[in-house]
């Protein structure tokens, strides 16, 4: 009779979600916001360069130091980067899966040989004594360059994770998300590279 009079005490209860828990836009909201929090990060690191841009402490200055044909061929790499994910983006329109992984393949190498290029930079410019500690213009330029290297790499990196989810799991739902966060990163760090390529480097050797 208990049994009976309590039915609820011996039945188990089961509890359906009525809708889809991820809701709609939510990650391009939360990765817009995390792109401007990065924005304030680079801000930062712009308007110390801008303060100690030429303070070289007697040292030679960005037009002895700068090789405009180099960082003009490394700014190619990454813009034919970027035209190349929108590439992979119009292939995923229409679930290309094939297709979107040949152009972000060739995304990833267009990014490696820019942090080759970078990397090379670096190097010649410790070679010829224009280290981070040779001068507050070349703290502030290591620090504010090197910042972007590093986002490009941990973008590389995050590229080559997405490769391998869409080759084993397709274009679902969850993979075009994730596409679409990494596009709005890598066109991001496109843009912050125009500033650094026109304050930085254009700007040095006026």
């Amino acid at each position: 009779m208990a049994d009976l009079a309590h039915p609820a005490t011996t039945a188990t209860r089961e509890y359906h979600l009525a809708h889809e828990p991820h809701p709609e836009n939510g990650t391009a909201l939360g990765f817009w916001m995390y792109l401007m929090s990065d924005c304030l990060i680079f801000a930062a690191l712009f308007a110390t360069y801008g303060v100690l841009g030429r303070s070289y402490a007697g040292g030679p200055g960005g037009a002895e130091l700068f090789d405009l044909k180099l960082v003009a061929i490394n700014t190619a790499f990454l813009l034919l980067s970027s035209i190349t994910f929108g590439f992979a983006m119009l292939r995923k329109q229409v679930n290309d899966k094939s297709g979107t992984l040949i152009w972000l393949a060739v995304t990833g190498l267009f990014g490696l040989c820019f942090l080759a290029v970078e990397l090379y930079e670096f190097h010649h410019l410790i070679h010829v004594g224009a280290t981070p500690q040779s001068s507050a213009a070349m703290s502030a330029f290591f620090t504010l360059v090197g910042t972007h290297g590093l986002h490009v790499t941990f973008g590389s990196i995050w590229l080559v994770v997405l490769m391998v989810q869409i080759n084993k799991h397709g274009l679902i739902r969850e993979n075009k998300r994730r596409l679409m966060c990494l596009s709005m990163f890598w066109h991001f760090l496109d843009v912050v590279w125009i500033g650094v390529f026109t304050f930085v480097y254009l700007m040095g050797v006026l």
